[in-house]
């Protein structure tokens, strides 16, 4: 096991590599001057061609691009992603600060897709055909088709214009982070739910079940003990997916809400043309992206062994 894991994170080096290239090129080649904005917005007018080439050299911005590619990998591996133009805080202080936030409404919408969708799923699949297996279709159609920031404005008409219950922006208290998850949660269990349907009968159709079943195993032994753990491998993968894609659809959302969370953070990033902080943050949501695919990798040897003993 220990072995499967090293081997697993050596494969992940040269992802990361990859990137960390992919940031830095995506700000690099955004058209403007970092160190001209930088000073308009620290000086309140537009900077002389002097000073404009004095912080481009203290910003080490003169030196060719595979350089700066180098300098900035190489403090990035000592945990240094830089300093934001705009706050002038180190960059990976701030998203450590903000992360908690988008980690608690991701959280918090991944267990509603995890309550909503695998219940309905498994129901739909026992019931096929039935009014909870058309129901389920209708709501993974609904939930498919409308995208995040519909369903967040329709659940503030709902639950802050209509019913006034919710508080609309902001962190203070559990309320406002209701709507930001539900919102997640929401957008995360159509495909899910889906998935566990079609895994569902899949599995209930295998040779095993039947002979489980012909044995004179209960329906609920049956789909607890023999069908679920079968069926939870594909959805484990998902499940870690959409936990990631959460995460990365958190931007929206948190704009939406004003959640001060990391995705909050990234969009004002982009309207500062905070270089350093966009970067950064690629980074750093790459790197949680990678992290969790390895955890999902993993979790594949607790549910099925048979997937341990095979990779080993």
């Amino acid at each position: 096991m220990l072995y499967f894991i090293l081997r697993r994170l050596l494969y992940l080096v040269p992802v990361w590599v990859g990137i960390s290239l992919v940031a830095f090129l995506l700000t690099n080649l955004t058209p403007g001057d970092p160190a001209r904005l930088a000073l308009q917005r620290e000086l309140g007018r537009q900077p002389t061609t002097e000073e404009t080439a004095a912080a481009r050299e203290q910003m080490g911005l003169n030196d060719p691009a595979p350089v700066r590619y180098v300098n900035w990998l190489g403090d990035a591996l000592t945990g240094d992603l830089g300093t934001s133009y705009r706050t002038g805080t180190p960059v990976l202080e701030s998203l450590a600060e903000r992360f908690p936030n988008t980690l608690q409404i991701a959280g918090i919408g991944l267990l509603l897709a995890i309550v909503i969708a695998i219940p309905l799923g498994v129901l739909a699949a026992v019931y096929r055909q039935g009014a909870v297996d058309h129901f389920s279709r209708i709501f993974a159609l609904l939930g498919a088709s409308m995208p995040s920031y519909w369903i967040a404005y329709l659940l503030i008409l709902l639950f802050s214009v209509r019913l006034g219950v919710l508080p609309v922006a902001g962190s203070q208290t559990w309320q406002h982070a209701v709507m930001p998850a539900l919102t997640l949660g929401i957008g995360g269990s159509a495909s899910l739910m889906r998935l566990t349907r079609s895994e569902t009968l899949e599995t209930l159709n295998q040779d095993y079940i039947r002979t489980a079943r012909a044995k004179g195993l209960r329906s609920p032994a049956v789909l607890t003990r023999h069908a679920l753990r079968n069926t939870m491998i594909p959805i484990s993968t998902v499940l870690g997916m959409r936990f990631a894609g959460m995460l990365g659809g958190a931007v929206i959302v948190e704009t939406i809400f004003s959640w001060p969370g990391i995705g909050k953070l990234m969009v004002d990033a982009i309207f500062d043309r905070d270089y350093p902080m966009i970067q950064g943050f690629v980074l750093f949501m790459g790197t949680a992206f990678l992290l969790i695919n390895l955890v999902v990798d993993l979790g594949y040897g607790l549910i099925d062994p048979r997937i341990r003993l095979a990779r080993s």
